[in-house]
Formats: structure tokens, sequence, C-alpha cells
């Protein structure tokens, strides 16, 4: 089953949390519910809601691209590339990284995600609500078809003709574990988006590659576009999903 970032989880049940759809103090269990024990989420949640934040919102940057990343210290832009993920506060500036670790003796190791908490600039309205989920969807779904077309002409490739857009849609399938009151499209967008860049980690695996070098290359840089393109589209999916439930969206 694939599995969305953490980050995008938690941005979804704390937004649904800060105005009245679910319990904050259920927001780590609800959220990350295949993770043992999670440090760091809870406290800092609370004091954004105290502070009157409305929306967490989200970050995937990928190599090479800073998408949707608030401006901030050195530390935090380096941590939330190093994990390819961080949530945020638009209004007071604030982010935490998730740090995943296993922990316990070996035999019974469970899961641990540490969020490390950084300071980051504000992140003005009109740029927050300029966020646009018919244009996310829109310019998925053509990346998927023009990358899928492309993945089919690649010799050699493991996951040449229509096996990439089976498998994103076989994720429409599945259970997410979205919070309620979350608007159908941002739904399906998230859920669309999700099982693209989860098929484009599978992608790039050691045990997907190719005996041709050069093919094998071809495809990878395919396939980091195609990651790339989802991640930007279920950050916008997530971020116009928190702002609805401000209603600000």
């Amino acid at each position: 089953m694939p599995v969305l970032p953490a980050s995008v989880r938690v941005a979804l049940w704390a937004s649904a949390a800060f105005n009245g759809w679910a319990d904050l103090s259920e927001v780590g269990r609800q959220a990350l519910p295949d993770i043992d024990e999670v440090v760091g989420l809870g406290p800092a949640l609370a004091s954004w809601r105290d502070l009157g934040e409305k929306v967490v919102l989200v970050a995937l940057p990928r190599p090479g691209h800073s998408h949707g990343m608030p401006a901030g210290t050195p530390e935090m832009l380096a941590a939330a590339h190093a994990a390819e993920e961080a949530v945020f506060v638009p209004g007071l500036g604030g982010a935490l990284v998730p740090r995943v670790s296993p922990f316990g003796p070996e035999g019974d190791q469970g899961w641990l995600v540490d969020w490390q908490s950084y300071a980051c600039d504000p992140v003005p309205a009109h740029v927050v609500q300029a966020m646009s989920i018919s244009e996310a969807e829109l310019r998925l779904r053509t990346t998927l078809a023009e990358l899928t077309e492309r993945l089919t002409a690649t010799p050699g490739s493991p996951m040449a003709g229509a096996a990439a857009e089976i498998g994103a849609r076989r994720g429409l399938h599945q259970s997410w574990g979205l919070p309620p009151g979350l608007p159908r499209r941002c739904a399906k967008v998230v859920e669309l988006s999700g099982s693209v860049l989860h098929l484009g980690d599978i992608g790039l695996a050691d045990d997907m590659q190719s005996v041709d070098s050069a093919a094998t290359t071809a495809r990878e840089v395919l396939l980091r576009q195609l990651r790339r393109e989802a991640a930007e589209a279920l950050s916008t999916a997530t971020n116009v999903a928190a702002l609805s439930y401000a209603g600000w969206a």
C-alpha cells in the first residue's frame, strides 16, 4: 500500500484539528498510525494553535527544487531537503522537519519520528491563497501521460508500457487515512499524486535497474521528473485542503 509522506498527513490532520474537525491531542496517532513513537510534534502544534495559527502547510522539496519552502535558516533548509519534507505555519513562521529512525533492541525494534523545530519566515497570505488545485491536477495528469509515454519508449525499462499509470491508479482504491471534512477534489489529487510519488520511489529502487546503463540513466531522469511533479502536486493539494479547513480556499 502506498504511504503518504509524514508531513502531508500531519499538515492535513493538524489543520483539521485547528478548525474543529479532529482532536489536536490525537493528531500524532491519527496522522502517523504506523509509527511507534512520535517526539516533538504535539507541543509544537499546541503552541501554534494557541498563538492563533489556523493552518499547517507542507513542503516537499526535491534535489535542486525548493517548491513551496518558506525562507528560513540554512539549517532548516538543509534538514528539509535531506528529509524531502517539512511542515510550517505561514502566519507566525515556524517549521518542523521529521527525522525517522529505528529504536529499541535488535529483534524488537520500532520506528521513531523526532520532529525538529526550526525558525522560518512568515509567508504572505496572497502567496498562500494563490495555490490552485485545478492547475496542480491538470499539470500532474499531463505530466503523467507524457512521461508514461516516454517510459514506454525507453529500451529495457521495467516500468514500460502503461505500468506507471496503472500503478498510480491502483493506489486510488486504498485507504489513505485522510481526516474528515477533506474537500473531494483535494482528496482525489492527494491520492493520485501520492500514488505517483510512491511509484517513482519504487522505480528508482536498486532492484528495478536495467542491465543497460544508458537505459537505466534515461529512465532515472524521467522518474525523478515524475517524482518532482508528483511532490509539487501533492503539496499543493495538501495545502489547498488545509486552507479549506480554515475557510480560506
